[in-house]
């Protein structure tokens, strides 16, 4: 899985040229650690996209450049990255917004997808359950929830993730939320999402070659 920028990343990431070095940093760095063509893959190619907890936006933002045929909103708790983002230069049409959100809230659909990359483990087990509960109350007939996060597997992959996000959160203070942090194991969260009404639970690894135990769950609502 090739970590050189495709064009669209190319351009989601010169659309920060004017925010500040530390944030151009940090969405690089962000490209590089995180698989996120295969998560645009699962997604659709028209409609409209909410990405809960967005941050800086960058994903928000490939998702509108690789698929012209999608509206897409970004939503985060943290209004400094929220800024970040809606500063950064968006595809021409109008397509890409962003907003704070209010924590554990999901703006109202219908929603064609909901997709959360690296957002979950930032809240307890009950928070998560309730977040993903709403996500799917929030999708059209036959939507789709996409939930890329951190697998508790292999052992060794997860204690490097753990470590990393103690430094971004505890110590330099990059990720707004929780200073604990919940990794639950995707076969218990796609037990959540069946049971907040969702099927067709698809789940694949995501972290060969990689030293983060990236992992995605699929699930589609009702219709």
């Amino acid at each position: 899985m090739s970590r050189w920028p495709d064009e669209a990343a190319r351009a989601a990431l010169r659309s920060y040229r004017a925010a500040p070095p530390g944030d151009r940093l940090h969405v690089l760095v962000r490209w590089l650690s995180c698989p996120f063509p295969p998560v645009v893959e699962v997604l659709p190619s028209t409609g409209r996209v909410l990405e809960v907890g967005c941050g800086h936006g960058l994903f928000s933002g490939y998702l509108a450049r690789r698929s012209p045929g999608l509206r897409v909103r970004g939503v985060d708790i943290d209004a400094d990255k929220i800024a970040v983002a809606a500063t950064s230069l968006p595809p021409d049409d109008g397509r890409l917004e962003f907003a704070v959100g209010e924590p554990g809230s999901v703006p109202d659909g219908p929603w064609d997808a909901v997709v959360l990359v690296d957002v979950l483990y930032l809240l307890d087990e009950a928070g998560q359950r309730a977040l993903l509960a709403s996500c799917a109350a929030a999708l059209a007939p036959g939507g789709l929830l996409v939930v890329k996060d951190m697998d508790t597997r292999p052992r060794w992959k997860a204690r490097w993730n753990a470590a990393q996000e103690a430094l971004s959160v505890r110590v330099l203070g990059i990720t707004a939320g929780s200073r604990e942090f919940t990794f639950v194991p995707p076969d218990e969260r796609a037990r959540w999402l069946v049971a907040a009404g969702l099927r067709d639970v698809r789940a694949s690894r995501l972290d060969r070659g990689r030293v983060h135990p990236h992992h995605l769950l699929v699930a589609r609502a009702p219709g």
